[in-house]
């Protein structure tokens, strides 16, 4: 059986629309909004309300780590609006997941990414669309498991959860062939972003696991220029599928 599978989509409806050509089924890691572009700041929701300049410059204190002075300038830039930000975030968010899941292959197995609003999503699936988090589906007689969502962090995106309910949703899961998450175990190397120059956050719960459990594979996404993109731990090879955005092309998995 050959699954792909696919994370950190960022808006590439037009690839995503063709990330299924030849697999049976496709599994997505989340992360399908573009709130900005970090590779093109013309992109995103961002700049489409505010404009490239200021998406630059947002992004230039983001990166420069100057954290309580981009929420500063993103508090003024929505107070510029017309009315509270959240309808003009919302209206942006729903155009995207709009396009983003009529353009999603079927059969999908889907969970969510730090960046997506999990609340939205029922409005937009499709039939052929199973969306798990803290769940298992059986697929190609192997034994899924999908956990979600990323940790909390200084760039408070919008599905960030408490360690402890993460960890539960692991526990949730239990043993499988192949866990699914949107952020990596906790090992460096894996977290390591080489282009940002940055850790990002993983989970003790899911290296927990690995070591309890020794699934065949724990794929992932969220760092997007990994250190490392594959490290086996034990008996289980942990695989970062890749940033979908930069490749518009899926990890295979056969299995």
């Amino acid at each position: 059986m050959r699954i792909h599978v696919v994370s950190d989509v960022h808006g590439r409806a037009e690839a995503l629309r063709n990330a299924g050509d030849g697999a049976d089924a496709l599994v997505c890691l989340g992360d399908l909004i573009l709130f900005v572009d970090y590779s093109d700041h013309g992109r995103g929701i961002f700049a489409d309300l505010f404009g490239a300049e200021n998406a630059d410059h947002f992004i230039a204190l983001r990166t420069a780590k100057r954290f309580d002075e981009a929420r500063e300038f993103s508090r003024r830039m929505w107070s510029s609006l017309d009315g509270d930000a959240w309808p003009h975030i919302e209206k942006a968010v729903r155009r995207q997941y709009a396009e983003l899941f009529e353009a999603m292959p079927t059969p999908a197995y889907l969970t969510y990414g730090n960046v997506d609003v999990p609340r939205m999503w029922g409005d937009f699936v499709r039939p052929g669309h199973t969306v798990l988090d803290g769940e298992v589906a059986e697929i190609g007689g192997l034994r899924f498991g999908f956990v979600g969502g990323g940790l909390r962090t200084v760039y408070r995106t919008p599905n960030e959860i408490d360690d402890e309910e993460f960890a539960a949703k692991v526990a949730a899961v239990g043993e499988v062939d192949v866990l699914c998450c949107h952020i990596p175990p906790a090992v460096p190397e894996l977290l390591y972003d080489t282009v940002a120059r940055r850790f990002e956050r993983g989970s003790e719960a899911v290296l927990e696991a690995i070591r309890a459990t020794s699934p065949r594979y724990v794929l992932f996404g969220h760092v997007h220029q990994p250190l490392a993109r594959r490290m086996r731990i034990g008996r289980t090879e942990c695989i970062n599928v890749g940033h979908f955005r930069a490749s518009g092309k899926p990890y295979v998995l056969t299995i």
